[in-house]
């Protein structure tokens, strides 16, 4: 009486190696997504001679040449800015990032909102000029 061995196929398959893929790209798009936010907002902004490096990582405030405001590539309501610098600036400086072309009533009115927040330090980017 010969016994037929029956042999077991493995069927079942191993989930772990990709939900370490699944995980690691993941972490990847979180990293990668706040810059590519920022390149899609258009900002010409103007040329200065005596443009500085910034020492500290600023609270970053773009307003585009149609007057649509953005904190750190995240789009703003005028009405809702105020409270949203002061939800986000816990003593940060603020660093204006404004189109060349927009209007000078959009910069006041930015500034006012500053003031009254007291904004520690407040600058306005500007390109280096090759002069």
């Amino acid at each position: 009486m010969a016994r037929s061995k029956k042999r077991r196929i493995f069927t079942e398959i191993n989930l772990i190696p990709l939900i370490d893929v699944a995980l690691v790209l993941v972490i990847i798009f979180m990293v990668i997504t706040p810059f590519l936010l920022r390149s899609q907002i258009e900002v010409n902004i103007p040329k200065s001679s005596t443009a500085a490096e910034t020492p500290q990582s600023p609270l970053e405030v773009t307003i585009t040449k149609s007057g649509h405001i953005f904190i750190e590539a995240r789009s703003i309501e005028w009405d809702n800015l105020e409270r949203e610098l002061g939800a986000r600036l816990r003593g940060r400086p603020l660093l204006i990032q404004a189109d060349k072309g927009v209007d000078l009533e959009f910069i006041v009115k930015f500034m006012d909102i500053a003031r009254r927040l007291k904004v520690g330090k407040l600058g306005i980017a500007a390109i280096q000029s090759g002069t």
